[in-house]
């Protein structure tokens, strides 16, 4: 039997505690990215006129020098249509978006590709039986918030998006993906709010045809997500 020589064995031993110290500080850096995102992982029930109709699970965290927020739903309503969309956004600390890549199955399965510059997204939009279609969509910043269909994780990100040390009404530039549609929305919040008597904190969310009030916690994370004209409720399990 070998034995190492004792220059060699500290010499191990210090290597050994770098690479240790090294990983843990990357660890650390990769936990501790600086903006207005913060990590989440949740699921929600998606209900329709008070019937269950589908889930969503989710995770929101740092991704390199970023952030990475991805999104999983199911949804069967009770006409037997069913749809599977899973949407991945890739963010700046800000919250401005950097990509956003989507697929819906359905009927038929469909997708498409955005990355983001200087507030124009370039789509490259994939249709089941066509070919790929392209098309630029200009804002006018680059803090754009994207609210797909069936998504309801991303009203998470656009609450830490809300500048909730001016509070007051706030516009953003929108994109809907699944529907290449672009606008605005004001956001402003409504202070405290309750709901099957718990108490929450208030986030209104108005569009051109929709008023959508999120429910969070102390820490900003979303509760539960109403849109009472379309009497659709999301709720975190």
């Amino acid at each position: 039997m070998k034995f190492r020589t004792p220059s060699l064995v500290l010499a191990l031993a210090i290597f050994a505690c770098a690479a240790l110290t090294l990983a843990a500080q990357k660890k650390g850096a990769a936990n501790s990215v600086p903006g207005v995102l913060a990590q989440d992982k949740a699921k929600f029930t998606i209900k329709l006129d008070g019937q269950t109709v589908g889930h969503e699970e989710f995770e929101i965290g740092p991704n390199g020098g970023g952030w990475l927020a991805k999104g999983t739903s199911d949804i069967k309503l009770p006409t037997g249509a069913s749809s599977k969309v899973t949407g991945t956004l890739t963010l700046q600390s800000n919250g401005a978006p950097i990509s956003y890549e989507w697929t819906a199955q359905a009927e038929k399965t469909n997708g498409a590709h955005i990355t983001f510059a200087n507030g124009v997204a370039s789509i490259i939009l994939e249709m089941q039986g066509a070919r790929p279609f392209q098309q630029d969509l200009t804002f006018n910043s680059p803090l754009i918030a994207v609210l797909d269909n069936n998504l309801y994780y991303q009203y998470a990100v656009l609450a830490r998006v809300y500048d909730w040390t001016k509070r007051g009404t706030q516009t953003f530039p929108v994109l809907i993906p699944q529907e290449l549609t672009p606008g605005s929305i004001t956001v402003e919040s409504t202070g405290s709010a309750t709901a099957d008597g718990k108490s929450f904190e208030g986030l209104k969310v108005t569009t051109a045809d929709l008023e959508i009030l999120l429910l969070l916690d102390t820490n900003h994370r979303l509760m539960r997500l109403e849109v009472p004209s379309a009497k659709v409720s999301v709720i975190r399990e």
